[in-house]
């Protein structure tokens, strides 16, 4: 089932789950990829604290495949991702990750980019444009919410003077670091604008591949009818391996709780991860969660009826 985003966007559109997200511990787990219990501090070094993050056999396969293959990249990685933990979290270059994969897209001429994502992936591919044009913008919005109502994956129609915004801020803050919660606490994953596209992927799987991690969650944004219709288009494609909808829609949820908000205190987070890495704080992304709304009702006992 499709999961349109669980706050609106305006348009008489009402953007809310038809599957609410089950409710999850709200403990932090050890390693930088997520925190320990009340403490807000990064703990482990080296394998032995990968092993250590409850998130881990999740991406064993892929972290002994490594090993196996490249043993001297593999203890090479280790030995930079002990240096990252003594660095800010916002030190370390998300964005090569993005830049990588789009080389490699490049080099092949394929329009699939690494995990399986559709390389410049246009509106015209989903929609006829020019047909729509003679259409409202709350006709639009019924068409694109119609089509994706059956499909796993999440959408939205934003306001163009939303996405102004959004956009606005994505110039000067790309990447940001987004929580989700699990049942053994948070994950947490790294999400960087390249152009209209954002681009997520887990930080544990940035600390393990560096600037080679995979995206495991692609949000693309159209702002084609924009100027004429005043509403962006919004859907996403992700690595069904790695995430589910709800945890696309977390995430979606997210971005839009982050970059579109009129609160200064929450936009100030990004600005923090962005231009004064050494004064972020993990702990004040899931604090901003829950005072939101969104953390709140993930939480066991808030949520319990649903499913």
């Amino acid at each position: 089932m499709a999961g349109p985003l669980c706050q609106g966007w305006g348009l008489g559109v009402a953007l809310r789950s038809r599957a609410a997200l089950r409710p999850l511990g709200l403990l932090a787990p050890p390693a930088r990829g997520v925190l320990g219990p009340g403490t807000g501090t990064a703990t482990g070094s080296g394998e032995a604290a990968l092993e250590e993050n409850p998130f881990y056999g999740k991406y064993r396969h892929k972290i002994q495949e490594l090993r196996r293959s490249s043993p001297d990249v593999f203890e090479s990685r280790m030995e930079k991702r002990s240096e990252v933990k003594r660095q800010p979290v916002g030190h370390s270059k998300q964005g090569e990750f993005i830049r990588c994969m789009e080389e490699k897209a490049k080099g092949s001429g394929s329009t699939i980019s690494k995990g399986g994502f559709t390389k410049d992936k246009t509106l015209d591919s989903i929609l006829n444009v020019e047909m729509v044009k003679e259409k409202s913008a709350e006709e639009i919005t019924q068409i694109w919410n119609q089509y994706f109502s059956a499909k796993d994956t999440v959408y939205a129609v934003i306001p163009a003077d939303k996405f102004d915004l959004m956009w606005k801020r994505a110039q000067n803050c790309p990447s940001f670091l987004y929580a989700l919660p699990r049942k053994e606490g948070y994950e947490f994953f790294v999400g960087q604008w390249s152009g209209t596209e954002l681009h997520f992927t887990s930080l544990i799987n940035v600390q393990t591949q560096g600037e080679t991690a995979p995206s495991q969650l692609v949000l693309y944004h159209y702002p084609d009818l924009q100027k004429e219709k005043g509403i962006v288009l919004m859907t996403a494609e992700m690595d069904s391996k790695f995430l589910v909808v709800h945890d696309a829609q977390c995430l979606a949820n997210q971005v839009q709780l982050f970059y579109a908000t009129d609160r200064s205190e929450t936009y100030g987070l990004v600005e923090t991860f962005n231009h004064r890495s050494s004064e972020f704080k993990y702990m004040s992304v899931i604090a901003e969660l829950e005072q939101s709304g969104l953390g709140r009702e993930l939480r066991p006992g808030q949520a319990s009826d649903k499913s």
